[in-house]
């Protein structure tokens, strides 16, 4: 498949970028043009069409690729995402667990594929969302990332805080899961609707272990949690406004937030079988 012109986004805070990557990648590559994404802004679908870019390439954690998708929403280009960040949980759903390099040498078979996302009042998670007060945990993961050690200590303060003492968040349409609500719900696209999963803490150490094993790490599924369905749509409420965490970043929403599945309107390049 032909990717030309190709430009590049990179985003030297994320897990993968350094120097040495970003110089291999760039010669693997030969973008028209490379994006230092914050320090430059992410391209707008304007910016490419007047440049008649066909491929924008996204190094990044998926943060920053939501970010460069949103923006490109109804872009006739393609985005190829790759593994520049700590998880890459959208690179490994579009080509695998594999390394950079396996990822560029199939790249000539690359086949455009679309996405399904959750759509929230807060932008599109391509991933997952997670909403409640567990999202606080994304306050900590930041503060890590930077490497500031008085933020650290408050942002685990709070996070520890409001994920034992914040309101719960209930599944209000459709009413189901616990009565009482759970601590974090996650939402996740899948081809019948929303998937949900409620996750709860039974004391104090399971809520640091917990909250540092979801929210830093990202391995929410591998902690305990119900399976609560899947479902069209899915409507939640609290008492206060809701934390969430949209493919790794944080937004605030409203007392009463939905959350409805449906495709993307962007391109995707995938070196994944259709089958896999």
């Amino acid at each position: 498949m032909n990717t030309s012109p190709i430009w590049l986004v990179t985003n030297a805070a994320s897990g993968s970028n350094n120097p040495a990557a970003i110089d291999a990648l760039c010669a693997m590559l030969s973008p028209a043009r490379t994006i230092a994404f914050p320090h430059e802004q992410l391209p707008t679908r304007a910016d490419l069409e007047g440049a008649g870019v066909t491929t924008l390439a996204v190094f990044t954690g998926d943060g920053t690729i939501n970010s460069a998708a949103a923006a490109l929403e109804g872009w006739n280009g393609a985005l190829l995402v790759l593994p520049g960040g700590t998880q890459n949980l959208l690179s490994k759903a579009l080509h695998g667990d594999r390394a950079l390099d396996a990822i560029l040498a199939d790249l000539p078979d690359a086949r455009t594929t679309r996405r399904r996302g959750i759509r929230t009042s807060q932008g599109m998670s391509l991933i997952e969302v997670l909403a409640g007060p567990g999202a606080m945990w994304a306050d900590v993961r930041e503060s890590v990332r930077d490497l500031d050690l008085g933020a650290m200590a408050e942002t685990f303060g709070n996070a520890l805080r409001e994920t034992r003492e914040g309101p719960a968040v209930h599944l209000a349409d459709p009413q189901e899961g616990k009565a009482e609500g759970y601590r974090a719900v996650l939402l996740a696209p899948d081809d019948d609707g929303v998937l949900v999963e409620g996750y709860d803490f039974a004391d104090l150490g399971e809520f640091a272990a917990q909250g540092f094993a979801m929210l830093i790490k990202r391995n929410f599924r591998e902690g305990p949690h119900d399976d609560i369905g899947i479902f069209p749509k899915v409507t939640v409420r609290s008492n206060a406004a809701i934390a969430l965490m949209i493919d790794g970043e944080r937004r605030t929403g409203g007392t009463e937030e939905a959350f409805v599945c449906e495709e993307f309107g962007l391109d995707f390049l995938s070196t994944r079988p259709p089958n896999a």
